[in-house]
């Protein structure tokens, strides 16, 4: 019988993951079958990715990872990078509310302050919305959660619209880049289905998910030489392992075969038979690729994705004088700003987070820009947003100069969107796909964060081994 073959579709972090689990994990297996992993990009890693500017290792992605989940540590650890791993220096975050910076209370959860006393000290709210917060811990609505909601139903049901929009929309639609009216508690917040589903005050329930002591260990954590080293370590490690690694190389399609391998992978030059295929693109590229095998591939064209920007720029420190607390502002959607809304929603203070991007006498900040609903990045050009960002930054944080150096990095469709029913709809597609030997993997599926998309990876390596031993 001639070797079993595997094709990974994709060269993010999900797709390395799961190449590095089938070639052997910790330690390389020299029976493991035959890998190709093809990548549309010229680089691997995806959106993790570091450039040398102003001096830096700066990520051009996102800038760290949580590390009270797993799955990212124990890569980093099985590669050797444990001696470059660096803790966030600080926490905490402020609410830009009717012109005012608002410290957002450390007890928080998921920026939700978790009772009527903890939003009142976050000021800025409505006598309104500060007395819905209070009934919820007295006289709570009863709220009915069957199946999968969006979170903003939930919180505008018990906690009203205000603290909504103004208070949690700001931190989670942020983190999704999304609308908490269409993101799915299930697969997004959780804790807050289950909170909704017991009844009783949502408050209540969210202060009991608040730490009642230090937790251990650091919240984040990033690499010294910026997140892109971790896929470039992936990849250094595949090919020592003659894993056949092809950047700027495009499926077009994965269709049904006969004989010995009952799969067929197509490109633009070449047929690659194989015993099972782990897609790690996004989703609608996976709906197209996977289409002639399961007409349920279909339903991943409704995985929505959202454009974004992040404009880093460098100040000098005697120009910008930042909040004493914490690590970035959150900016409410529809703030005003003029006669339009403000175009940023987010700025975070890289050197405040990350030692390694210190310099003396310089501030290194990154805004945030662009939403599923928000196109108007698009119509930019990038010296247009810069110039738009630094007038956002002399309002918001006062600063009385310009910025010394900027760097503008465009992520188009980078964010998925999971809407309500997101989980139902991901497993009726992989139910129809894994008996034509075909797994899913990556952010569009199982979580958008590095860990997730780590873990995603690899869960999808062990099974494709697990299904190579049972039929090949």
């Amino acid at each position: 019988m001639s070797r079993p073959s595997v094709v990974v579709l994709g060269g993010g972090v999900a797709g390395l993951a799961a190449a590095y689990e089938l070639s052997g994990g910790l330690e390389a297996d020299p029976d493991a079958p035959r890998i190709e992993l093809l990548e549309a990009d010229p680089e691997f890693g995806g959106p993790l990715r570091s450039v040398e500017w102003s001096g830096r290792h700066l990520d051009v992605g996102p800038d760290g990872f949580l590390a009270r989940r797993p799955e990212a540590l124990a890569l980093i650890r099985d590669l050797g990078l444990e001696g470059e791993l660096e803790e966030v220096d600080a926490s905490g975050a402020s609410l830009y509310l009717d012109g005012e910076l608002r410290e957002i209370p450390d007890d928080a959860v998921m920026g939700i302050p978790p009772s009527s006393a903890s939003m009142r000290s976050l000021g800025g709210l409505s006598r309104s919305a500060l007395v819905h917060a209070r009934r919820d811990e007295l006289a709570p609505r009863r709220f009915r959660a069957d199946g999968d909601v969006a979170i903003g139903e939930i919180v505008r049901h018990k906690l009203g619209d205000e603290i909504a929009y103004r208070v949690v929309e700001p931190m989670i639609g942020g983190i999704q880049a999304g609308r908490i009216d269409q993101l799915s508690a299930q697969s997004v917040f959780p804790p807050l289905l289950e909170a909704a589903r017991r009844g009783g005050s949502l408050l209540k329930a969210l202060a009991t998910l608040a730490p009642t002591s230090p937790p251990q260990g650091p919240s984040f954590a990033s690499l010294q030489r910026g997140l892109g080293s971790l896929p470039q370590r992936l990849v250094e490690v595949l090919r020592e392992r003659e894993v056949v690694l092809r950047p700027r190389v495009s499926a077009l399609g994965v269709r049904a075969n006969s004989g010995e391998y009952p799969l067929a992978v197509e490109t633009s030059d070449t047929l690659t038979r194989a015993h099972l295929v782990i897609a790690a693109t996004p989703a609608p590229v996976s709906a197209r690729l996977l289409a002639s095998l399961a007409p349920e591939s279909a339903d991943l064209t409704r995985i929505d994705s959202a454009s974004a920007a992040m404009i880093s720029l460098v100040y000098s420190d005697a120009d910008l004088h930042l909040p004493a607390h914490g690590t970035g502002v959150l900016i409410p959607l529809q703030t005003a700003w003029g006669a339009d809304t403000h175009l940023v929603t987010a700025f975070t203070f890289l050197d405040r987070k990350w030692p390694h991007l210190r310099r003396e006498g310089e501030i290194l900040l990154r805004a945030h820009v662009g939403r599923i609903d928000d196109h108007r990045v698009e119509d930019y050009t990038d010296e247009d947003l810069v110039e738009r960002v630094a007038a956002e930054v002399n309002h918001v944080l006062m600063a009385t100069g310009a910025p010394r150096a900027s760097l503008v990095q465009r992520w188009p469709r980078g964010l998925p969107q999971y809407y309500v029913g997101h989980a139902e709809r991901i497993a009726r597609v992989r139910a129809a796909l894994e008996p034509h030997g075909v797994l899913l993997a990556g952010s569009p599926y199982d979580g958008v964060g590095i860990p997730a998309s780590i873990g995603s990876g690899r869960r999808a390596g062990v099974t494709a081994l697990d299904y190579l031993r049972a039929r090949v």
